[in-house]
């Protein structure tokens, strides 16, 4: 296990080593090119329903000049043009994911503990306890990801004790598998303001033994009080958050990620990413959901936001998307559902059907609103109440206001039946997270909350396709895995089972996509849901040179062996921006690559 740096700020990791299939030496991450290129030599998938195969890629400016035959890309690219051999190796579009905290996530890179949403108790405690001993005496020990199956088990004040102890005295936050919720110990309770009297927050709850005490387990916007906490004591926050997303981009390369919508982006990062676009480092397409409300992070959201976000819009800094939080995640039985959970723990009523946090006139008018400024609007909604609350929404703000904006439900986890069509009808784009859907600690402990027939049905990915929604993906990073692996992902939705077989069984089976369907939600599709379609998420003339080298041909392997996949070359812009060394694992990488 790593340990902590001594410094607040840990020098960078070391970049990647020139290496892999193509023969060209790699040039720095930047944007545009020093010269004209044509890469042949190669299978390559361009995503472009008209043409989804071609010969070679012809690039200049940063920009695809040709995708066709090796003749016309020369034509194309002119007589000076430098010939990259790609030497069999598999091209496709950079993927793109619609649904990431990549800030969060290059935290977790950067400086935070690392644990598994695999280690129990007794692992998380001595990673802590090690942790620990690098650190002095009041500084915070911040880190994730707790498993939900861990933390349906934090239900008295001796695992509070046992968190104490390991930390030897430090606050501790660690946050789990879904982001909503975190584990604090005693000290952070302290430095929070929070004790056994202190009133749950609004729309969050300090969690409680039976008899009242506090387990150190924050519920939803309890969390943020802590996040908030935490903040006050970085001293240099921009220099903090650049670091935290130059590390997230890093990560996101090594796995062929070159475009990502954060999914829920605060003034701060905002500003780390324009300050990194204007000084030429920032490598990727970046679509920001700014907070219609109060978050699980600190700071102004709504019209406050929204309207302080203009002058952070640059080259590749799109803040176009209003994010919306309607319910909670089903492991707390915080999701908004149509039926009740399962009963029925002693603190649950046999009525228990999670709770709505918009009632739903008032997100009429706030939808109508956001659509007025021009942006478009990610909807987080798990449960199957909350996705209907969101149709009507969209249903009667697309019928009264017109327009062209994007909605996202975010993750279109729980669907009834009769609400399936209504996504294609009103052109509302699936969020899909196949990262934290595949049978996992996250699924087994869904699955002692939710009905069983509700949580047979889920994900219904397949129905959704066949209807004509549009389906994108999102890793929903650092939430359930520790990296945001896309091959992981992938195979996922193909084979609706555990990649790397260690949890058994299938997922409602017969939702299964192609490997085909499965590709245009990592690339063509999330590109048009976030309003890129026009620049990047297929290879065709004219748009982003972004694409990516692998070592096998995922449209002819065992769909078993997907996630084996290794990204060789990451270009953005017309350059690469990771090179894989001939021994190099993927950073944090989410699955064994045996």
């Amino acid at each position: 296990m790593s340990s902590p740096s001594p410094s607040p700020f840990p020098s960078p990791s070391g970049d990647s080593t020139p290496g892999g299939a193509p023969t060209r030496e790699p040039a720095g991450p930047a944007s545009g090119s020093d010269g004209p290129l044509v890469l042949t030599g190669s299978r390559i998938f361009t995503a472009d329903r008209d043409h989804p195969w071609v010969e070679a890629l012809a690039v200049a400016g940063g920009r695809i000049l040709v995708a066709g035959s090796l003749a016309e890309a020369r034509q194309a690219a002119g007589p000076d043009a430098e010939l990259v051999d790609l030497q069999g190796a598999l091209v496709m579009p950079g993927f793109c994911d619609v649904h990431i905290h990549l800030g969060l996530g290059g935290r977790q890179l950067a400086w935070e503990l690392p644990v598994l949403p695999t280690d129990t108790v007794e692992g998380i405690l001595a990673k802590v306890r090690e942790w620990s001993t690098a650190l002095q005496p009041d500084d915070w020990v911040v880190g994730g990801i707790v498993g939900s199956t861990v933390m349906d088990t934090l239900t008295d004040v001796g695992m509070l004790a046992a968190l104490d102890e390991a930390s030897g005295g430090r606050p501790v936050m660690l946050r789990d598998d879904s982001m909503h919720n975190r584990w604090v110990n005693s000290r952070a309770l302290e430095l929070m303001g929070v004790g056994p009297d202190t009133p749950d927050p609004q729309d969050g709850t300090y969690v409680r033994d039976h008899e009242g005490r506090l387990t150190g387990v924050l519920w939803e916007m309890a969390s943020q009080v802590a996040e908030a906490t935490v903040a006050d004591s970085i001293q240099d926050l921009d220099a903090y958050l650049r670091r935290a997303l130059q590390e997230g981009l890093r990560a996101a390369h090594s796995f062929g990620i070159t475009s990502v919508q954060e999914a829920a982006t605060m003034e701060p990062t905002l500003r780390a990413l324009h300050q990194m676009d204007t000084a030429g480092e920032l490598t990727a397409w970046v679509v920001a959901s700014m907070p219609a409300q109060q978050f699980l992070e600190p700071g102004a959201v709504g019209p406050e936001l929204f309207e302080a976000a203009e002058q952070y819009r640059s080259t590749h800094v799109r803040p176009d998307f209003a994010k919306y939080v309607l319910d909670g995640v089903p492991m707390t039985r915080t999701s908004a559902m149509l039926g009740p959970y399962r009963c029925c723990a002693d603190h649950h009523s046999p009525e228990d059907r999670g709770h709505l946090i918009w009632d739903p006139e008032e997100l009429r008018a706030s939808l109508a609103d956001t659509v007025g400024r021009g942006l478009s609007a990610k909807l987080h909604a798990t449960g199957d109440a909350a996705v209907r609350i969101v149709l009507d929404a969209v249903e009667h703000v697309r019928r009264t206001h017109g327009g062209q904006p994007r909605f996202h439900v975010a993750h279109a986890e729980y669907i009834a039946h009769e609400d399936l069509p209504r996504f294609a009808e009103l052109d509302v784009v699936a969020d899909a997270s196949p990262y934290i859907w595949y049978p996992s600690v996250i699924q087994s402990s869904i699955s002692q909350q939710v009905s069983e027939e509700v949580f047979e049905q889920s994900w219904p990915m397949r129905d959704l396709v066949d209807s004509g929604a549009v389906v994108a993906a999102g890793s929903d990073w650092p939430c359930a895995l520790p990296s945001p692996d896309p091959w992981v992902g992938l195979q996922t939705m193909v084979t609706r089972r555990s990649p790397d077989g260690s949890m058994p069984g299938a997922l409602n089976a017969d939702q299964a996509l192609t490997v085909e369907e499965a590709v245009a939600a990592f690339t063509r599709e999330p590109a048009r849901a976030m309003g890129l379609g026009d620049v990047t998420g297929r290879l065709a003339r004219g748009l982003a040179a972004d694409f990516i080298v692998v070592d096998q041909d995922v449209f002819t392997v065992d769909p078993e062996d997907i996630h084996r996949t290794r990204v060789l070359q990451t270009w953005f812009a017309g350059r690469p921006v990771h090179t894989a060394a001939q021994d190099e694992e993927p950073v944090a990488a989410g699955a064994p690559r045996d």
